[in-house]
């Protein structure tokens, strides 16, 4: 165990100025968000909007985003990172100081539908960046620890947003509403503290690794842009499949535990942040398994190794076994996410990175936003038993091809003719 923690603190101390300051940034971006994620649904039922407008809002947000996303990673890999990233978090900071101050229907929309629109500028640009401040020796521990530092971020705002929306209430004697858009300002001006250490960042002069991919023969560009679109495209096939099946389940789960098992809000609170807790600590496992089968293999095992929890957690009729299996399930598959994000950044070019990681996002915001009618249908038409049941098998089953694609895609050697470490 020791050794264990000597390691990852070599590591860490290993990284480079740039990618000390970027995760700075980003741990007190993601406090922000994390406290906008919670609080601001509670917001709008406060303000005595239905629960529609909610519905409108993440809508609007999720379409932004998919809308951003490609013009985004073609931006950040013409004119650089670290402008993308600065101009994104700053516009979108001005729209979370607006958004906590409107009250108008309408004002609220358009507002959510700006932040999507600037948040893709910030997170398509990271792990590119990440991945260029980098040697690919280093890049599997690295995303490891940024996927793990932003889960706990946003776990960390998440859970203080609450706390401190309810102590203003009741300690400040506050109204319910005056004390959660407090609460949203504060978490807006963490957010804008956030971009300090981005001007931080120096431009790098970017060297290939003897041990990266190596270029195409002939090295004529239109070829080198087929060659890299291919890889772009094969991967995004697998990120939709995993998508779609996300999308069945994930943004459901706080109602399965509800209308399943009639838990409380508190214990569903409770489980959920037990989940990304345990996400963030299984991510920094993952560079263990990849060291000993690499890590194609390593991101198969993990997405394989979780289905079984998720088939448990879609037919028992026990909350304590449901919760042991969501957590389960929870740590193996969000184990692979630094690994993926890895072994794309490894498969393309520097100079499409950029696009090969908004790609990614963009066929997995797809999948995930097209299954809610499914799932809630399937609900509705068979009960929350058998409801629940068959969208948590479909999840089970569009897992199980994603995985075997991906394997016999990328698992003995890559697209670039590249043997996968």
């Amino acid at each position: 165990m020791m050794d264990w923690f000597a390691g990852w603190k070599k590591s860490i101390t290993s990284f480079n100025r740039n990618i000390k300051m970027f995760m700075l940034a980003n741990l007190l971006i993601q406090v922000g968000m994390g406290v906008f994620l919670v609080m601001y649904n509670l917001y709008i039922k406060e303000l005595g909007f239905p629960e529609t407008l909610n519905g409108k809002i993440i809508s609007m947000t999720s379409l932004a985003s998919a809308i951003m996303l490609i013009p985004a990673g073609y931006l950040s890999d013409r004119l650089g990172r670290k402008g993308i990233i600065i101009t994104g978090a700053i516009v979108a900071a001005g729209t979370l100081f607006y958004r906590s101050l409107v009250t108008g229907e309408q004002s609220l929309i358009y507002a959510a539908f700006f932040t999507g629109l600037f948040m893709a500028l910030v997170q398509v640009s990271g792990v590119p960046f990440l991945a260029e401040n980098s040697k690919a020796s280093e890049r599997m521990h690295l995303f490891s620890i940024h996927f793990s530092l932003m889960t706990i971020a946003s776990v960390v705002g998440s859970l203080g947003g609450g706390v401190l929306a309810d102590a203003l209430h009741i300690i400040g004697n506050i109204s319910t509403v005056d004390s959660i858009m407090y609460v949203l300002i504060i978490g807006a001006i963490i957010f804008t503290i956030g971009i300090v250490p981005l001007f931080q960042l120096k431009p790098i002069q970017i060297e290939m690794d003897s041990d990266e991919h190596t270029e195409e023969s002939g090295g004529n560009t239109p070829s080198g842009f087929r060659k890299n679109l291919k890889i772009i495209v094969l991967f995004g096939v697998a990120n939709l499949l995993i998508g779609t099946g996300s999308g069945l389940v994930i943004p459901y789960l706080n109602l399965y535990f509800s209308n399943r098992f009639d838990a409380s809000n508190t214990y569903i609170g409770l489980i959920l942040s037990l989940g990304s807790a345990m996400a963030a600590v299984a991510m920094l496992l993952g560079p263990a398994l990849v060291k000993k089968v690499g890590k194609v293999k390593a991101l198969v095992i993990f997405q394989l190794l979780s289905i079984p929890f998720l088939f448990i957690t879609g037919y028992t009729n026990s909350l304590i076994i449901a919760s042991i299996a969501f957590l389960m399930r929870q740590a193996l598959m969000n184990a692979g996410n630094p690994i993926q994000s890895a072994i794309a950044m490894d498969l393309v070019q520097d100079k499409y990175k950029g696009l090969a990681n908004s790609v990614n996002q963009m066929v997995f915001n797809v999948g995930w936003a097209s299954t809610g009618a499914i799932s809630t249908g399937l609900v509705m038409t068979f009960g929350f038993y058998w409801g629940y049941a068959y969208t948590f098998t479909i999840t089970g089953i569009l897992y199980i091809i994603a995985s075997t694609y991906f394997y016999f895609l990328f698992g003995r050697k890559s697209t670039l003719g590249k043997k996968q470490t």
